[in-house]
């Protein structure tokens, strides 16, 4: 201690303690961050150069063709695979067609007949043409599973000449048609029926007009019918005909032929869906 009593001084850092300080956190720390830097950028370069080197070469014309000639190909062939809408059409009716068969008693003798009709709902009511069982002793239905059964007209609509069946007997599944709506001139329509006793044809064609009115035999005239392209013969009446979604959008009821020998030619009718459903109070479009 000092004679005075005072604290001793604080003495300075000498000189060589202090340059030994910065030489351990002045001059280290920058070369360890210069070195740190330098590290990363030579990593950087690397993957920058990998990157690089696994990239795909550029591909040429011969190339780019034979990949559009592939694409093109596929695509083509899923085309090829994908069911036409005929078929899908097709496909989704045939649970709901029946097949009619009638017998008359005439001056004669004894007549059959043959139409078709479809399924409308699920208790197994059959919608069909009435000049198809008009007349008739006997009616008798077969469905596609290969159940028969005789069958009951339960309602007519005259002016429309649509008929509506009850069989005595129904398959084990019922699967109704769907209905529809008929759409615009020019859209496809299918018809599907027993023509000339070929059970369960399908015929293509287009909706060729809406709106028409015809004169049946008898002379009574049908009105509001949707005018159709498909061919359709005897064995058609009755039958569905279909859009391109497989709905039904009409009963086949007539075709025309001004030979009067009652096959057809280009000219077939159906009444629409929404009228002939009515009679048998089948929910419509």
């Amino acid at each position: 201690m000092s004679p005075s009593g005072d604290l001793p001084e604080t003495q300075p850092v000498p000189a060589a303690d202090e340059a030994a300080a910065r030489g351990r956190f002045g001059r280290r720390q920058p070369l360890a961050l210069a070195g740190a830097l330098v590290l990363l950028v030579a990593l950087g370069a690397g993957i920058f150069l990998l990157g690089r080197s696994s990239a795909p070469p550029p591909l040429d014309r011969a190339d780019a063709a034979r990949i559009a000639s592939s694409a093109v190909k596929k695509g083509l062939d899923d085309l090829a695979a994908k069911p036409t809408a005929s078929a899908t059409a097709y496909q989704q009716i045939l649970p709901s067609l029946v097949e009619i068969e009638t017998e008359r008693s005439t001056s004669e003798g004894e007549l059959s007949g043959l139409g078709a009709g479809v399924i409308v709902n699920k208790g197994g009511t059959i919608l069909t043409a009435l000049h198809v069982v008009s007349g008739a002793r006997r009616v008798r239905v077969s469905f596609i599973d290969g159940t028969k059964s005789a069958a009951t007209v339960t309602s007519t609509d005259p002016a429309n000449d649509i008929a509506v069946l009850q069989p005595e007997r129904t398959p084990q599944t019922i699967v109704p048609a769907v209905l529809g709506a008929a759409g615009q001139v020019g859209e496809e329509a299918y018809a599907v029926g027993h023509p000339l006793g070929y059970v369960g044809s399908l015929t293509s064609g287009v909706i060729s007009g809406l709106d028409r009115t015809i004169t049946v035999k008898g002379g009574k005239k049908l009105h509001g019918l949707i005018q159709f392209d498909a061919a359709v013969n005897p064995g058609n009446s009755g039958g569905p005909l279909l859009d391109r979604g497989g709905q039904v959008i009409g009963i086949v009821t007539a075709l025309a032929n001004p030979s009067r020998d009652g096959y057809f030619i280009g000219l077939g009718f159906a009444v629409p869906i929404g009228t002939a459903g009515g009679a048998a109070n089948a929910p419509s479009k």
